[in-house]
């Protein structure tokens, strides 16, 4: 049988569920047909709280040597096997996050308002916020137009933490790092049951899809026959690689699902924890890294940010031994032991996102792979946590950028040149130039 030609949008459809495919073999001669530039996918990593770090020579994320073939650091370490297409950039500065003379308090909510925006966040405790808006956003309004979410903003922590606040400044400024306009924050998520709801599902309701996760049935179980016409116009390699995406979800849907299970059987109050939220930090991540990359694979988004936190957080990783709270340890007041407890923390979230690396590189797609059509912006928007220093910022972009991006260096910029400029570059890289953003004064030549 002759194999047919695809395009590009192609679904799996049935019953509350609507699922996109990967690119495949058949859809080609579709893409050929185009002279769109196929833009690269746009990652935004956010670490709070900052890294392990004094301004006394202990720095375990900065890299001890620098240009091409640089020696990592110890944070940086699990991106050993992707240096080819890692590029740590040194020096940068959000100055729109100093405290200034306003007198107010405030360094945390600034660290997250400032990241992607550099701009500085209105004092103000009611609806009437105004910071600036971010480079995904930015990137959305162009490349996102093509996708059937424009971005996907994620989290690991709640949207709201009533009393994890700072004075003078209204809690969206920390709950996300995306502002679509200067008065427009959008909301993250942080359930990975919504977010694979908001990917694959499409029509029903939320009780009917939970219904079939506890009967042990699957949202992909609605689409059997559409896929069985499918296989029809697909030759062996493709029938392959849908069935290996295919998997990858169920996968997905059946941990989401073990999760939900465990806190029915745990007997909790509804309000403690929202379902399908895991536990364990780890767990969590993992499962919002991996909709992530199957998002990715399916082009439903290009563009994401993650914060693997909110600032001021108190989460403790009992996993690693981190028994206290996240924002006490990173005040380490200069006391060895406390840094190195947070160096624990910073590589352990290193070796999470490296997991995520792994699935990229795996993941074939045209001429190369996920990860070298991808760029991601890995770090945090305070330097040394202990002072709220927020210059020469821990930052470090991994991913080919479609080619666009040279990796194995090690890049050390003049003090106080604003990260701004790296975003600037960061959008060129992929396709959708743009002349100033915040407090940018030139793209950064990298």
């Amino acid at each position: 049988m002759t194999q047919r030609t695809l395009p590009r949008r192609t679904f799996l459809r049935g019953a509350g569920a609507c699922i996109a495919l990967p690119l495949l073999d058949a859809m080609v001669p579709a893409l050929a047909q185009s002279a769109a530039p196929k833009p690269a996918r746009l990652g935004f990593i956010y670490m709070p709280n900052g890294v392990a770090r004094n301004f006394d020579g202990i720095d375990f994320f900065t890299p001890p040597t620098t240009g091409k073939n640089f020696e990592l650091s110890r944070i940086l370490t699990p991106l050993e096997p992707y240096k080819d297409v890692l590029t740590v950039v040194s020096g940068l500065a959000h100055h729109q996050a100093d405290a200034q003379d306003d007198g107010a308090n405030g360094d945390h909510t600034r660290a997250t308002s400032s990241w992607l925006s550099g701009a500085r966040a209105k004092r103000t405790e009611g609806a009437d916020v105004e910071n600036g808006i971010t480079a995904d956003q930015v990137a959305a309004a162009v490349i996102g137009r093509d996708t059937p979410l424009p971005s996907l903003e994620l989290a690991i922590d709640l949207n709201f933490l009533s009393g994890q606040c700072e004075n003078s400044y209204a809690c969206i400024y920390m709950n996300t790092i995306s502002w679509r306009s200067p008065t427009s924050p959008l909301p993250t998520e942080n359930n990975p049951r919504v977010v694979f709801e908001r990917l694959f599902g499409n029509g029903g309701t939320t009780a009917q899809r939970l219904a079939l996760a506890h009967e042990n049935r699957s949202i992909l179980d609605s689409v059997t026959e559409d896929f069985a016409r499918l296989k029809l116009k697909l030759g062996p390699s493709d029938r392959a690689q849908v069935d290996g995406y295919l998997d990858s979800v169920r996968e997905v849907e059946r941990r989401i699902a073990a999760v939900e299970r465990l806190g029915d059987d745990a007997g909790l109050p509804a309000l403690e924890r929202p379902r399908g939220i895991p536990d364990n930090f780890g767990d969590h991540v993992r499962l919002m890294y991996e909709l992530q990359w199957l998002a990715f694979q399916a082009d439903l988004t290009r563009i994401v940010t993650f914060m693997l936190g909110r600032e001021l957080n108190f989460r403790t990783y009992p996993e690693i031994g981190f028994n206290e709270g996240h924002h006490g340890v990173s005040h380490h007041g200069d006391r060895p032991e406390q840094i190195e407890k947070l160096a624990r923390l910073n590589t352990y979230q290193t070796d999470l996102f490296a997991e995520f690396l792994a699935k990229l590189e795996a993941t074939p797609e045209g001429d190369g792979t996920l990860l070298d059509h991808s760029l991601f912006l890995y770090g945090a928007s305070l330097s040394n946590p202990n002072l709220h220093a927020h210059y020469d910022l821990p930052l470090a972009l991994v991913g080919g950028a479609g080619g666009a991006l040279e990796g194995n260096r090690h890049l050390v910029f003049p003090p106080e040149t604003p990260m701004t400029n790296l975003l600037l570059a960061m959008l060129d890289k992929v396709g959708v130039p743009t002349a100033s953003l915040g407090d940018s004064t030139e793209p950064l030549r990298i």
